[in-house]
């Protein structure tokens, strides 16, 4: 076998096996792992840091302990612990890693043909934390993700919150809430993908008239586990694990994630909401520039795409990148998402960049990156900015965040670093195209020429 052939048949052996090394090297104390009881204390300095929730920082510290956010300010404010392994980072920018509030990585699926509305289908069951583009989003300097089935349904599933951290299995990248439960949203869509032959809606009148009555159900359901509760003569209903979601996001537990595009679909999605008092992020919104005031107005937050080419479904004709910039002005919390693939992750950051082209502010779009989103999915006290007591999750740049020059140095997640650009093995996650690193191959790269 020539040598290039055989070294890159053992990458692909290495990325096949990787999770299990990361496991092993944990258990044989082969390197630290970012858990709550670790100590283990660094120090990086020198850098322009971008906290968000303060101005930047020039010649910065950065102060992680274990999993957590330590400190953070100048070199003249912070006063770094002797035990702390420092790092000189001169010349570069740190910031909160990205949250991206939309993706559909990990090969994720969602409901079946059968019916139009799936409450109780999760996203937690369908998800491969080895497929490529988990890796490639850690590349692209995302940290925390809302992993979501399609649109094509009136309601998908379950969304899921994950952690991109290192892992072998979809519970390593799980989170949690302060009760306890696995974190996550509810996937709701309207317009024209879910139009449809019967059972599915054939027009938006219909979707709408749907969705009503399943939740018109979901507070029934609501009402009789809440009877039983306070009435021990009274049966509580049997246990229904669609009416069950709804009824967590009628209680306010779970948020809606809607996929909408058209202004007069949007208004709907606001009309439904007022009318169950559910809570809700609109996703996408093409046409969020035509109704930003009334989106304002009622109080919901938008998670916004940056398409940089023409097509796609004909409701998002008059999608425009002034969209982020419209939000901003009334004063709508803001982020954004990839929809990967329908943009790639590893190039999330120049989401923001477009905005500002469009005329939102350099700073709202920064904070639509990270805080916008951790807001979003519930974190806001975890993730988002470079905050003492948060999260260790942030990114290292080679230059200013909006730069087409500038690159993703380092991603790191609760104080451990998941991708290294100056890492030969990382540098595929950065630089392959589509399929690059897929274990799949595995089958097919080894077996040839081996005398």
């Amino acid at each position: 076998m020539e040598p290039s052939r055989f070294f890159g048949c053992m990458n692909r052996i290495n990325y096949f096996f990787k999770p299990a090394l990361l496991t092993w090297s944990v258990i044989l104390g082969m390197g630290y792992h970012s858990s709550s009881g670790q100590d283990h204390v660094q120090a990086l300095v020198g850098a322009q840091l971008i906290p968000i929730s303060s101005d930047p920082i020039q010649d910065g510290v950065l102060v992680v302990q274990g999993n957590k956010i330590l400190s953070v300010g100048s070199a003249e404010e912070v006063d770094i612990p002797a035990e702390a392994q420092v790092r000189d980072v001169s010349g570069k920018v740190i910031m909160p890693g990205l949250v991206c509030t939309h993706s559909h990585i990990g090969e994720v699926s969602g409901g079946d043909r059968s019916v139009p509305i799936q409450p109780e289908v999760r996203a937690l069951d369908s998800i491969n934390i080895r497929e490529t583009r988990v890796e490639k989003a850690r590349a692209g300097g995302i940290t925390t993700v809302n992993v979501m089935s399609g649109s094509g349904h009136l309601l998908s599933g379950q969304t899921i919150y994950l952690k991109l951290r290192d892992g072998n299995k979809i519970e390593d990248l799980l989170i949690h809430t302060k009760e306890g439960e696995i974190a996550g949203g509810i996937k709701m869509a309207n317009g024209t993908n879910s139009l449809k032959d019967p059972p599915f809606p054939g027009t938006r009148a219909k979707s709408a008239a749907l969705v009503r009555q399943q939740f018109i159900k979901a507070q029934e359901y609501g009402a009789k586990i809440r009877t039983a509760a306070e009435n021990p003569d009274t049966d509580p209903p049997d246990r229904d694990l669609g009416l069950e979601a709804l009824a967590e996001v009628l209680e306010g537990k779970r948020m809606v994630h809607h996929h909408t595009h058209r202004h007069d679909d949007i208004i709907t999605v606001l009309r439904l909401k007022e009318e169950f008092g559910f809570r809700v992020v609109l996703h996408h919104v093409s046409e969020a520039w035509k109704v930003a005031e009334e989106i304002a107005q009622a109080d919901v937050a938008c998670s916004i795409i940056m398409l940089d080419s023409p097509g796609g479904k004909l409701e998002a004709r008059d999608i425009d990148w002034r969209n982020g910039a419209e939000l901003e002005r009334v004063g709508v919390v803001t982020g954004f998402h990839t929809d990967d693939s329908i943009t790639d992750s590893r190039w999330f950051l120049r989401s923001a960049g477009f905005a500002v082209r469009a005329g939102m502010s350099e700073a709202g779009a920064l904070y639509g990156m990270t805080m916008a989103g951790a807001i979003m999915l519930d974190m806001e006290d975890r993730i988002g900015s470079l905050t003492a007591g948060k999260d260790a999750d942030f990114i290292i740049l080679s230059g200013p965040p909006l730069s087409v020059y500038t690159r993703v140095e380092e991603t790191w997640v609760e104080g451990r670093k998941v991708f290294d650009l100056s890492d030969p093995e990382d540098q595929l996650w950065a630089h392959g195209g589509l399929g690059a690193g897929s274990p799949r191959t595995l089958s097919l790269c080894c077996y040839e020429n081996l005398d």
